[in-house]
């Protein structure tokens, strides 16, 4: 299992550019693996740390993506998460960015992120409602 935050900041969605791996320059919700005994709060709380060096929040699921990685199944859980303190600069990305939501959809993403933008292209309400469920097809992977 992984997590995402979708970390929204003054109406602006946080993406990070994959500086290395086979979607190396395609951007993405950061986060990364649910280690064994936490939650993905608590997996998304330590990652963002990591990865930025800022605090968030993560408040309700937006999204389950279902995808596979060389053959193996995974579960992407994206959050929603709002900024608390620090100041975001990049150590595992080449780069970070904030874009309007309605700019998502049309960044090259890696494909897991891909169903969590277009929640925001359609206009969907970041606020509220039931997280969307989407499985990839079993046919083509995603590699990480």
């Amino acid at each position: 299992m992984v997590a995402a935050a979708v970390i929204e900041r003054d109406g602006l969605i946080l993406v990070a550019q994959r500086s290395s791996g086979v979607h190396a320059g395609k951007w993405e919700f950061p986060g990364g693996k649910v280690e064994a005994g936490e939650t993905p709060a608590v997996a998304l709380v330590r990652e963002i740390e990591e990865e930025f060096g800022v605090l968030v929040e993560v408040g309700r699921r937006l999204a389950e993506v279902e995808f596979s990685v060389a053959g193996r199944r995974y579960l992407l859980l994206a959050h929603l998460a709002s900024h608390r303190q620090g100041d975001y600069r990049p150590v595992v990305h080449s780069r970070i960015d904030w874009v309007a939501p309605a700019r998502l959809a049309a960044l090259d993403l890696t494909p897991a992120d891909v169903p969590v933008a277009m929640l925001f292209a359609a206009s969907a309400s970041i606020t509220g409602g039931t997280p969307i469920r989407v499985t990839l097809n079993e046919g083509s992977e995603v590699g990480q």
